[in-house]
């Protein structure tokens, strides 16, 4: 109600409009309560109507700090340059504040986008999802380190595949095993690299997109990965978070190529380096480990294609949810063409995982 009062003052005639003019009026008027950031945003809309008029439900979003599919054309289509200087180049922030603002320069390629994300953030909810879920994963790694008295190499160990959190091909029937293995490392060194990449790009993500968002690429990637293992080597069991992190780590990759000459991140090319260089590491680490002589013949070890299925998964479903920020994904149609070929992949691998393993009278190791 308050801003249907504010709203009538500005159109007396009641007819669901008032002019740009007026419009930018309300805001000088309201300058000392609105961050200039916010200001110059709002002024960009007024000045990109071409028709000189904002309806009500436009002026409510705005006001309300709420942005819409309206809103995001208005300010693409403006005609008004925002002028003040780079949010890059303002001095005496806190850590806290500088902290955010590279976050925002890390995964936002538009300006106005990375202004209004400073602007609005306050860390509440703070990035819960992946410190979470990190935090489970150390400690499901500590508890079987001490049970099987082994921390390096743990799928060397002859019990370890009798773990009910482990995706095994004897026992697929058990759904919750295609997502709890994540909660499962062959070792050390394999929950080392996943954690410092969830870290590193996953926490910065979800600050951004915030847990929704980034917890839907995650389980979507750790979901793809597990079954694209019984799709495409029927045979090997699947442990780690590699999955979820590949789909992550992939999606923003994609986000900065695509994005290259918005992406105003420091280092950005020695950065994506990095990050290549520890997913091939890991990669390798796995694809040398699936094809090493088993400690517990005829059971291989844990496979590799995981990784691929997190990849798929990234540049796809994970690429249209980071580079619509704070955009209904349910108003993007690419966004339901990807959701449908997800959908038909686990369909596929559902009746496969039914029908597949019987017809090809396929020879499995024994259950753990």
């Amino acid at each position: 109600m308050h801003w249907k009062v504010l709203f009538d003052q500005f159109d007396p005639g009641n007819t669901g409009f008032i002019s740009t003019g007026k419009f930018r009026s309300l805001l000088d008027s309201h300058s000392a309560k609105l961050d200039p950031h916010k200001r110059e945003v709002l002024l960009a809309l007024a000045d990109s109507h071409a028709n000189g008029q904002i309806c009500y439900q436009d002026f409510v979003n705005l006001m309300s700090n709420k942005r819409s599919n309206s809103f995001r054309q208005a300010i693409l289509q403006g005609n008004r340059r925002l002028c003040s200087k780079a949010l890059l180049e303002e001095k005496g922030l806190n850590l806290s504040q500088r902290l955010i603002r590279h976050v925002a320069y890390e995964t936002l390629p538009r300006e106005i986008d990375r202004k209004w994300y400073y602007d609005s953030y306050t860390c509440c909810p703070p990035p819960w999802f992946m410190i979470t879920v990190t935090l489970l994963e150390v400690a499901f790694f500590l508890y079987n380190g001490v049970s099987l008295g082994q921390f390096v190499l743990q799928v060397t160990h002859p019990r370890y595949l009798k773990n009910s959190l482990v995706y095994h091909p004897q026992l697929r029937a058990q759904a919750w095993r295609y997502l709890t293995y994540i909660f499962m490392h062959a070792g050390i060194e394999h929950l080392g690299l996943n954690v410092v990449l969830q870290l590193l790009v996953g926490v910065p993500l979800e600050m951004v997109h915030g847990a929704t968002r980034i917890g839907l690429v995650y389980v979507a990637g750790v979901v793809a990965g597990s079954l694209a293992v019984s799709v495409a080597d029927m045979t090997a069991p699947v442990v780690g978070s590699s999955g979820g992190v590949y789909a992550l780590v992939s999606a923003h990759l994609a986000n900065i190529v695509m994005n290259w000459s918005g992406m105003k991140c420091q280092f950005k090319l020695l950065r994506m380096a990095v990050a290549l260089i520890c997913m091939s590491m890991e990669f390798g680490r796995a694809v040398w480990l699936r094809f090493h002589p088993s400690a517990y013949p005829p059971c291989p070890h844990p496979s590799f294609v995981a990784h691929l299925g997190g990849v798929a998964v990234g540049i796809t479903l994970g690429v249209v949810v980071l580079r619509n920020y704070e955009q209904r994904l349910q108003d993007q149609s690419l966004w339901w063409i990807f959701v449908a070929m997800y959908t038909v992949f686990v369909l596929f691998a559902v009746f496969w995982n039914i029908f597949a393993y019987t017809l090809l009278d396929l020879k499995l190791p024994p259950p753990p």
